[in-house]
């Protein structure tokens, strides 16, 4: 069984269904994973124009169904993987056991709360630098956040971007040192301590955004920042608590796997993806994994 449907999931079933193992894959809340809500991925290989992200895991999905694999569109909620064969639970109250288990849920990123995040997703407002910096070359961008994924975030797209505002809540940077003096030293890159985004304006996408500098103080601010484009970089949730207390996280909840294969602490188990991905959440990297887990799959029910 493979639980997810992102790159990493439809990669797992592919192969699974190429070995004969008769894979079943449940799609989750979200079909085709977060790659769908990414407007256009240009640097997933084999395709030289640019494509939707919708259009990208809609093909993929094509690929699964045409090698046979049932898919199902439930959520799982509960899990026992205390003694095989390992019991789930899914949202239509179905109860499957399964000898081995390809978990491929994914990490969702975290959002400021503001509904016109959702409003302009894809449209102005994204969670991935790497994924949609290309598409702000010359352009005024904003990056929320602080930490170490902010900081990092920020250098990238000042390689792009004509300028970048780093947005910070706090009056400093919690990212590490020498990030830190990356972005302040960069002179692209300005940050806005002691400041929250209120919300967006725009018409046919991002035009600027609604902040306030240092609010609840007496010397509360509210201004429109004009930009292009906003980032979001205040963290990423691995979807693996339905998983716990069975499968070994580490202490963000990614899933940890042993010796760079997608193998975890139980026998039969294995992750793919980005929920067991702190680093690099590409989707390239994402099909890759789930090629690995499908092959070590096999590999496990052969030994036995």
């Amino acid at each position: 069984m493979i639980i997810g449907s992102g790159p990493a999931g439809y990669t797992a079933a592919i192969y699974a269904s190429r070995a004969n193992l008769g894979p079943i894959l449940y799609e989750g809340m979200q079909p085709g994973g977060q790659l769908t809500i990414t407007d256009m991925v240009e640097n997933f290989p084999g395709f030289p124009d640019a494509l939707s992200g919708q259009e990208l895991m809609e093909r993929m999905r094509q690929q699964v169904v045409r090698f046979g694999v049932e898919i199902r569109p439930h959520l799982c909620v509960k899990s026992d993987l205390s003694a095989a064969p390992y019991h789930f639970v899914f949202d239509d109250d179905t109860q499957v056991e399964a000898d081995t288990v390809i978990i491929a849920t994914g990490a969702s990123a975290k959002f400021l709360g503001l509904s016109d995040e959702r409003k302009y997703m894809g449209q102005g407002v994204s969670a991935c630098a790497t994924c949609d910096g290309f598409f702000y070359r010359r352009r005024t961008v904003a990056v929320v956040g602080g930490g170490d994924t902010a900081c990092g975030e920020a250098i990238y797209l000042a390689g792009l971007a004509k300028k970048v505002y780093l947005v910070v809540r706090k009056p400093f940077l919690r990212a590490s040192k020498i990030l830190q003096q990356r972005v302040e030293e960069n002179e692209k890159i300005e940050i806005l301590y002691e400041t929250n985004t209120e919300g967006l304006y725009g018409e046919d996408g991002v035009e600027g955004a609604h902040l306030v500098f240092r609010k609840g103080e007496t010397d509360e601010r509210h201004y429109d920042l004009p930009i292009d484009g906003l980032f979001l970089a205040i963290g990423h949730k691995p979807n693996s608590d339905v998983f716990k207390p069975w499968i070994e996280t580490d202490e963000s909840g990614y899933i940890k796997t042993k010796n760079g294969t997608p193998c975890t602490n139980i026998p039969g188990v294995f992750a793919a993806g980005d929920v067991a991905d702190p680093d690099y959440r590409q989707a390239i990297v994402a099909a890759g994994s789930g090629c690995k887990a499908a092959m070590e799959a096999e590999r496990f029910l052969q030994g036995k």
